[in-house]
């Protein structure tokens, strides 16, 4: 397993932003014009053995990375679900909740820290996620709630693994609907999209071995 390095650093925070939407919505709320959120990449909708994202969501984001390195160890670092904290710091705890390799119906419980705020006085936010389709080297899709008291985000995400000329293009795209986000998709999108460049940001740190 690669060190951490400064990525994991960088993504610290982002990851708690995107989890932590409701929180910060208020906050933004006064501040986000009323004009379209931030757009996500073009193209179709990612999908795994034929399932996607929520086409009903309202918060949605795609993007994507070229990772220079082998496919086999950029799929081992995402499906590793355990190690996750040892390279991306906003990852505090992750836990699997069954053994063996990652395959549909596996589920993991995580968490990041959720800032002091008034719609919730717990320190964490906790997210169970269960994997719905996988196909080993190429996609995962995954679905669960991110809840702390009084919060709850319903997510569902994509991703997808391509080897190219030089290395793995990594695709990510994700949903999330509930009261919370809904109440402000522009300032919600722009939450997932940082979190998603900050996961993509510290997978290909942690991939990609280190310049010379």
């Amino acid at each position: 397993m690669p060190a951490t390095r400064s990525g994991a650093t960088r993504g610290t925070g982002i990851r708690s932003a995107l989890l932590a939407v409701p929180l910060a919505l208020g906050l933004l709320a006064a501040a986000t014009p009323a004009g379209a959120a931030p757009a996500a990449r073009p193209g179709s909708s990612l999908s795994c053995r034929g399932a996607g994202v929520d086409p009903e969501a309202r918060v949605r984001y795609r993007t994507e990375a070229l990772i220079h390195a082998p496919l086999r160890t950029v799929w081992r670092l995402q499906t590793d679900v355990e190690r996750w904290p040892d390279w991306q710091a906003p990852v505090r705890s992750a836990e699997r909740l069954d053994s063996g390799p990652l395959r549909p119906g596996s589920a993991f419980h995580w968490t990041t820290p959720l800032p002091p705020n008034p719609a919730s006085s717990d320190p964490v936010l906790e997210i169970t996620s269960t994997v719905r389709q996988l196909r080993a080297g190429s996609c995962i899709r995954w679905t669960g709630p991110a809840v702390a008291t009084g919060l709850r985000i319903e997510g569902v995400h994509v991703w997808t693994f391509t080897e190219v000329p030089g290395g793995v293009l990594v695709r990510t795209e994700e949903t999330h609907t509930g009261p919370q986000v809904d109440a402000n998709v522009p300032a919600a999108t722009d939450l997932l999209r940082r979190g998603l460049e900050g996961w993509l940001h510290d997978l290909k740190t942690a991939a990609e071995p280190p310049a010379r």
